[in-house]
């Protein structure tokens, strides 16, 4: 069975998503997601957060990122996550 990840748009919109290779998602693939250089935010041991590293204060506020993110402990308090994110397996990107 393919396994994805799920997009999540600034807007609130969700969108699963899959690797064009069908098993891991390449940094472009990534960078195409997020709009720009990526940084991983550790949800669990084993879910990611890829989000745009230079997202903040130039893309929109994720709402639903960031609260998913403080509800794991993986933001520091005060931050938030600003852009288009993509959630999945940690071994989804290699």
């Amino acid at each position: 069975m393919r396994q994805g990840a799920i997009l999540i748009k600034s807007d609130g919109a969700t969108a699963g998503i899959f690797p064009a290779n069908g098993t891991d998602f390449k940094l472009e693939e990534l960078q195409g997601y997020v709009g720009g250089l990526i940084e991983i935010v550790y949800l669990t041991k084993d879910v990611i957060m890829v989000v745009n590293e230079e997202g903040k204060n130039v893309l929109p506020f994720n709402a639903m990122a960031t609260v998913m993110a403080k509800r794991q402990g993986a933001l520091f308090p005060g931050d938030y996550i600003c852009g288009d994110v993509v959630m999945c397996p940690n071994v989804m990107v290699k």
